[in-house]
């Protein structure tokens, strides 16, 4: 009788916890769909509001306002550009800083390490950090604006240097034996052994740099603009997009509808890609908190 009142209550709670599960993916997935919904309905038909379940009148007009416009395609050029050259550089040069600080005999490693630390917790501030950029390195304007100053980020850093002091000595010490240097090391036998802290620390910086907009309001200018850019100043201002419209021979159009259009463009190259990652994502993330 006990094992069977156990049983029962065990089936009321994943009876709960599953109804409990349904309705909290409900509440946190249905803006996101209602975004998409409307971004497809008539930007004309959508300022009447009451689109809840699927499009009243569909249309593409929304994205066509937005792709036909020269600033977008220049962002999501820029946006594409610096998220893919960004990742990369930033990944590599904060997988060789960690590489390098997971060796113990590497000389003024706790200088290096506690350097490093220390920027986690100080700040020079929004005014010294724009004067080092455009100032003295000579980045305003220039593409590298989003390069250079994001290659490094210590807390990856930090997860980076827990996974490589994991890996097992025994390999670079058979490769040293057969002559090989720390650089050829790094590139051909620690690198493609790292999958899953690369992929995690690439989502991370792929993220960033797809979302980021603040630099580019500091350092871009009109010539650098990026996505997130864009969709701040049509959140911002609804004149331009109904001249945007108007321009683009379109009628009277919903703000709110490009707005969310943009958005959706916004959102979903992101979206699309995890699903390639999350495999190597979890297991880096479980490996870069758990070890050490």
């Amino acid at each position: 009788m006990l094992t069977h009142s156990r049983s029962l209550g065990s089936r009321a709670f994943d009876i709960f916890n599953i109804i409990l599960m349904l309705a909290l993916c409900l509440v946190t997935l249905y803006p996101f769909y209602n975004i998409l919904i409307t971004s497809f309905n008539d930007p004309t038909d959508a300022a009447r509001g009451g689109i809840t379940f699927w499009p009243r009148v569909f249309s593409i007009d929304n994205y066509k306002i937005v792709f036909q416009d020269e600033n977008m395609l220049r962002a999501f050029g820029v946006t594409l550009a610096r998220t893919v050259l960004g990742t990369a550089t930033a990944v590599l040069f904060t997988g060789a800083f960690a590489y390098g600080i997971s060796k113990t005999e590497l000389v003024g490693r706790r200088i290096f390490l506690l350097m490093a630390i220390i920027t986690m917790y100080f700040s020079g501030g929004i005014i010294p950090y724009y004067l080092v950029v455009a100032k003295y390195l000579h980045l305003k304007g220039h593409f590298l604006v989003y390069i250079i100053p994001n290659l490094f980020n210590v807390f990856n850093a930090i997860i980076m240097l827990t996974f490589f002091k994991a890996l097992p000595k025994e390999i670079e010490e058979s490769a040293k034996i057969d002559g090989a240097n720390d650089l050829r090391i790094f590139f051909q036998l620690v690198l493609p052994v790292s999958k899953p802290v690369l992929a995690t620390i690439a989502l991370y910086n792929a993220v960033f740099h797809w979302n980021s907009w603040y630099d580019a309001m500091l350092f871009g200018g009109d010539r650098l603009l990026t996505l997130q850019q864009i969709l701040m100043q049509i959140i911002s201002s609804n004149s331009n997009v109904s001249q945007l419209a108007s321009q683009l021979g379109y009628g009277a159009v919903s703000a709110a509808s490009l707005k969310l259009a943009t958005m959706v463009i916004t959102t979903l190259p992101i979206v699309f890609t995890y699903p390639f990652v999350q495999k190597y994502f979890v297991q880096g993330v479980m490996i870069g908190s758990v070890k050490g």
